[in-house]
């Protein structure tokens, strides 16, 4: 069973705390926008497209308890404005959340125009049922995702014997980043149902260490053969095992992707895709449609969110012990900060870096996958195909 990070029913939402992952599975009611933009910027929630779904639905939870609370349909349309508005600054490198805040706004306007004189109930059941529409929408596009990017993977494999493929992934781009199954995450999941997957090594990710604490979780959870790597080994296993393991791609997810096919994602990616290129290994960055922006042309448009330094000097976690045998266990009733850099070190913590298109082989969405033509992404085909 796939792991659930969303939980929602109307009137209810839950978040599974990412912070406490993997040694606790603690889930955590949200009930207004405040806990949402709190949840976000403290990254408990995180993941893109699962950013976007925990803020559309928190404001269709805070609508749904609090119903014809907001006065007349304009006054309603205002309030939810504001509020989407409000979500947007959690996260701003995340195109997703704004995408979802500009159709969510589009659709109250209409229902608000239609609706003059009257109170805002009819506002506030417009906007319930198009954020739990996007909620069933994100869950199918990564089904579309993982069985597009496993094909396009998979025709490597058959150039060479049909042999089971290995692949490499960053960050966490699974049912924990998404309402379910996953982008670069869910073509391993589809790889893996397939038979065809070998081994999928993972990056530890740092400095928040998404990957051994979040992705590792996922794949274990799933039983997919994995491997964990620090981010500094990725060179070492493209030239070491890379041919023995049959790693033929790198696959990652996306935080945006400008409209020349620039991605921003997880700090890392790039220099993950300039190995890939010496490597002579595909790179493929699998994300729904609602993360390309062509609004954005190119990569140096997007705005590179900077982190504390604190993230990068001290980490966290349960304490562990090792019995007589000399083997670890976990104590998950305390929980420590340990120091891992001189006092005093100031460190630059961005969250994301930008990956140039020109290192890109491939972009999978839920309606295929892009490959360049003379040299260039054309994206806006993207947006010319019907589901």
């Amino acid at each position: 069973m796939v792991l659930q990070a969303i939980k929602y029913s109307p009137g209810s939402l839950q978040i599974l705390d990412q912070l406490q992952l993997p040694h606790k599975e603690v889930y955590q009611n949200i009930t207004n926008v405040e806990d949402a933009w709190h949840a976000i910027k403290d990254m408990r929630v995180r993941g893109a497209p699962a950013i976007a779904i925990v803020a559309a639905l928190t404001l269709a939870v805070e609508l749904y308890n609090k119903k014809n609370s907001h006065g007349s349909s304009h006054q309603t349309k205002e309030y939810i404005v504001k509020q989407l508005e409000y979500l947007v600054t959690s996260r701003p490198t995340a195109v997703n959340l704004a995408d979802a805040a500009r159709k969510l706004e589009k659709r109250i306007t209409e229902v608000a125009a239609a609706s003059q004189g009257c109170q805002g109930g009819l506002v506030e059941d417009s906007y319930i049922a198009a954020a739990q529409e996007m909620l069933a929408d994100d869950v199918q596009d990564n089904q579309r995702i993982g069985s597009f990017g496993a094909n396009w993977i998979l025709k490597l494999s058959e150039a060479e014997g049909g042999r089971q493929v290995s692949v490499l992934t960053h960050c966490n781009t699974g049912s924990l980043a998404t309402a379910g199954y996953g982008t670069a995450l869910g073509v391993v999941r589809s790889l893996d149902k397939s038979h065809r997957l070998k081994c999928a090594y993972y990056t530890e990710t740092r400095p928040y260490n998404q990957g051994s604490r979040l992705t590792g979780y996922e794949l274990l959870h799933d039983n997919i053969p994995c491997t964990l790597i620090t981010d500094s080994m990725a060179a070492a296993l493209l030239r070491l095992k890379g041919e023995r393991q049959n790693i033929v791609a790198i696959i990652v997810g996306a935080d945006r992707v400008a409209a020349n096919g620039d991605t921003a994602n997880k700090i890392g990616t790039y220099a993950l895709a300039i190995l890939a290129k010496h490597h002579g290994v595909k790179f493929l960055v699998a994300a729904p449609r609602t993360t390309i922006d062509l609004g954005t042309s190119t990569g140096e448009e997007i705005t590179i969110e900077e982190r504390p330094s604190r993230e990068m000097t001290v980490m966290k976690g349960p304490r562990t012990r090792t019995d007589r045998g000399g083997e670890p266990t976990v104590d998950t009733t305390v929980v420590e900060e340990v120091s891992i850099a001189a006092m005093g070190t100031q460190a630059w913590n961005p969250g994301f870096d930008v990956t140039p298109a020109d290192l890109i082989d491939g972009i999978v969405t839920e309606v295929g996958v892009f490959e360049k033509e003379e040299g260039r992404f054309d994206l806006e085909k993207a947006f010319a195909h019907d589901l």
